[in-house]
């Protein structure tokens, strides 16, 4: 899906991010809403688990390094309640064990830095499989 896709929808897709750093969540909300998304953040798993309903949710982007819970059992989390929603996962310098479990899991990991628009592709093909 393209920038120019996602704003001929009429609806605005919507993405939950889980990540503990505040800056970073606040500068990935105002990059993704840019792009025509509506982005709900959260900053812990637990956050998100309490407070957030993903039926309706497009996409997640999940930090794995998350105080408590990790991204990848966050998911494993929803994924037993049977949340069917897809998701990213971003991390520094993933383990080989970490990517092997991520593809298992049908996840798509996105290095930190953020340098490139890797996660906003990553995210734009995501929300392209939601009705």
């Amino acid at each position: 899906m393209t920038r120019a896709q996602v704003a001929a929808r009429g609806d605005r897709p919507r993405v939950l991010l889980v990540d503990d750093d505040a800056a970073l969540r606040a500068a990935l909300q105002f990059a993704l809403q840019l792009d025509g998304l509506s982005v709900e953040t959260f900053a812990s798993a637990e956050d998100l688990l309490q407070r957030a309903d993903v039926a309706d949710a497009s996409c997640l982007v999940l930090d794995q390094n998350l105080p408590g819970m990790t991204g990848l059992d966050l998911l494993g989390v929803l994924r037993r309640g049977d949340a069917t929603i897809p998701a990213v996962l971003i991390t520094t310098h993933p383990a080989a064990d970490l990517r092997r479990k991520a593809k298992a899991a049908d996840v798509e990991i996105v290095e930190k830095p953020l340098l490139s628009d890797a996660l906003l592709r990553s995210v734009l093909t995501l929300v392209a499989t939601r009705p």
